[in-house]
């Protein structure tokens, strides 16, 4: 599997503000990305850095193996970044500022044409094309940031924050579109502070805080791993015998309800359901609870993911 991105032992520091303390970081070609952290975790330094907008302190950052300092025309081609952050200028239209954007890159302009055509047509762009960013929504800026990061349909997309502030409906379009990048063979990096947005796209997470990566796992892996999930089945005719017919499971019994702590309750389910029917227990209903990414975000930092 080649490797997209590669960070090692990363540090930076602002003054007396350390931002990151040895950061690493490994994402597979192909892969979707999460990166996730509270406010002032180190997210947007780590981006930042990658790009080369900030110069990082010690340790070592690559594109596709290359060095982002040494080899960074190469380094900068290979990445498009979607940032929270507007910096455009407010008075060209739309597309006069993709073609800006595309000249950047050195794009011919037929084939420029080609990627700002397809590009408003399929982020419902096409009617803002003289608009200016200050006549746009929030929405709309966000979608023309997108554009922006893919002008130059770079193999990796770096999307910081993409759906803050946008509705409901918007943010579900918007992840079809990146499912559709990604599924192109695209490698996307996210940061975002919205959980269930990892835990619908991401391959693998990384949770990032005080400057240091504590965790890194798919979303499922982490929630078995370290989150609390159970099950709780209310029945009849339990008798003082059932801890020995459930003494490979850990529970507690409230009045006619079993309370069952486990870390995969689809898989333990069968077996207890199994266990009680042989116990003569006649089951009247059963609850499972699974862990979310945001339990196991709670656990690992101690605060919410917006604090």
């Amino acid at each position: 599997m080649t490797t997209a991105i590669s960070i090692r032992n990363l540090k930076k520091s602002y003054d007396d503000t350390v931002a990151l303390k040895g950061v690493d970081i490994t994402i597979d070609d192909g892969e979707f990305f999460g990166l996730l952290g509270p406010n002032g975790a180190g997210k947007t330094t780590t981006i930042n850095i990658l790009t080369g907008l900030v110069k990082k302190n010690e340790g070592d950052a690559e594109i596709f193996g290359k060095d982002t300092v040494k080899d960074y025309r190469f380094t900068r081609s290979q990445v498009g970044i979607s940032a929270q952050e507007l910096t455009q200028d407010w008075f060209f239209p739309l597309e006069r500022l993709l073609y800006f954007q595309a000249g950047y890159y050195g794009i011919p302009r037929p084939k420029a044409k080609e990627r700002v055509d397809e590009l408003f047509t399929r982020l419902g762009l096409e009617e803002k094309r003289q608009a200016r960013l200050r006549q746009l929504s929030g929405g709309m800026k966000r979608r023309f940031q997108i554009a922006k990061a893919l002008i130059h349909d770079p193999k990796i997309l770096i999307l910081d924050e993409p759906t803050a502030g946008v509705d409901v409906e918007l943010r579900h379009e918007l992840w079809q579109y990146f499912r559709e990048l990604h599924k192109a063979g695209k490698t996307i990096l996210l940061t975002t502070h919205y959980i269930e947005e990892a835990e619908m796209l991401c391959d693998k997470v990384a949770i990032i805080d005080k400057g240091s990566v504590i965790k890194v796992g798919t979303p499922k892996e982490l929630t078995r791993q370290l989150g609390k999930a159970g099950i709780t089945i209310n029945v009849t005719g339990a008798d003082t015998a059932l801890d020995a017919c459930l003494n490979n499971f850990t529970y507690t019994r409230e009045d006619g309800r079993l309370h069952f702590t486990t870390q995969d309750p689809e898989e333990a389910l069968p077996d207890i359901i199994n266990a009680l029917t042989r116990q003569g227990c006649h089951i009247q209903r059963v609850e499972t609870t699974k862990s979310s990414l945001e339990d196991v975000f709670l656990s690992l930092t101690g605060k919410g993911i917006n604090e």
